[in-house]
């Protein structure tokens, strides 16, 4: 079985491991182009394309910037894939790609759910008991092709990043089953009615004040650590944080209510958050409470 992979992030690289450990050949790894990463702007290879020159000499690398053009028609289709399997590219297949062969894409959410770029972070902010991935046949709509098949996981206290790791192992798994079983597989049409889609995470989605519930700010938390991280319009970023409290109603917010040996308690409109790091803006994430007595914050100062 020959098939061509197409994968941007780590949870990609999880499901091309598995595939590799096994008897299936993947002759050609289809990625985005290298970006520009952090204040240097430093040129960076997606995860993917970093681990396949560390560790495979027999793959191929393609990285186009369009995948609607003859060029990469011609490419992936030199290959004779039996099937093209799709795990977070970042690009929508157009039809020239999707008729080559089979195309299977390993989504982070139980389709319906969650359509759209950022499934895993949705289901943690909607506080969703379970999560899973779903495999489903490639179309021209959004994640909106037939289910083959889906894993569910609980979602329990995981951070996004927690979650990320356990639905790509489950995702890896998954892609095996059906590859080797897809002849007996009978695919079941997605209730579009039932649908829901996410956008994008942008850098500016983790900013938060204290005039809010905490625990919607520790879910916020959770679900944006740790990129984009959460932070205050000051710029100082919450790095490790805990629900301290979540039904005590406060006159004042932001207010610093306890300092201990390990942690600072800050009042939201809402409830109490125990803060244990912080990083304030072009330094190095430190202890809360060295930051408080840095600033000579006490008990009944703001925390900003």
């Amino acid at each position: 079985m020959r098939v061509v992979f197409m994968g941007t992030p780590d949870y990609a690289t999880i499901i091309l491991k598995e595939l590799l450990n096994s008897a299936i050949e993947v002759p050609l790894v289809v990625t985005q182009p290298d970006k520009p990463v952090g204040r240097k702007q430093l040129l960076t290879p997606p995860h993917i394309k970093k681990w396949v020159l560390e560790n495979s000499e027999d793959i191929e690398i393609y990285q186009p910037k369009t995948l609607k053009n003859a060029e990469a028609k011609e490419k992936i289709e030199s290959y004779n894939p039996d099937f093209i399997v799709v795990a977070a590219y970042g690009q929508i297949l157009p039809l020239d790609i999707l008729n080559i062969a089979t195309c299977i894409n390993l989504h982070a959410s139980l389709l319906p759910k969650y359509r759209g770029a950022s499934p895993i972070q949705n289901s943690i902010l909607k506080a969703d008991e379970f999560t899973g991935v779903t495999a489903m046949l490639m179309e021209k709509g959004l994640d909106s092709g037939d289910i083959l098949a889906f894993r569910y996981i609980a979602l329990k206290d995981k951070l996004v990043g927690e979650l990320f790791d356990e639905l790509s192992n489950e995702a890896a798994k998954l892609t095996l089953k059906v590859l080797y079983n897809f002849e007996k597989i009978k695919p079941i049409k997605q209730i579009d009615a039932d649908a829901t889609y996410c956008a994008k995470i942008n850098k500016d989605d983790g900013k938060f004040d204290f005039n809010s519930n905490a625990k919607q700010i520790f879910i916020k938390y959770k679900a944006y650590t740790p990129w984009p991280g959460i932070s205050l319009e000051s710029g100082l970023k919450i790095k490790e944080l805990a629900l301290a409290d979540a039904v005590l109603e406060n006159a004042q917010i932001g207010i610093i209510t306890k300092i201990s040996k390990s942690s600072i308690t800050v009042t939201c409109r809402v409830g109490l958050l125990e803060i244990f790091k912080v990083q304030a803006p072009s330094k190095k994430e430190i202890r809360a409470v060295d930051y408080v007595r840095g600033k000579r914050f006490e008990i009944g100062s703001k925390l900003v």
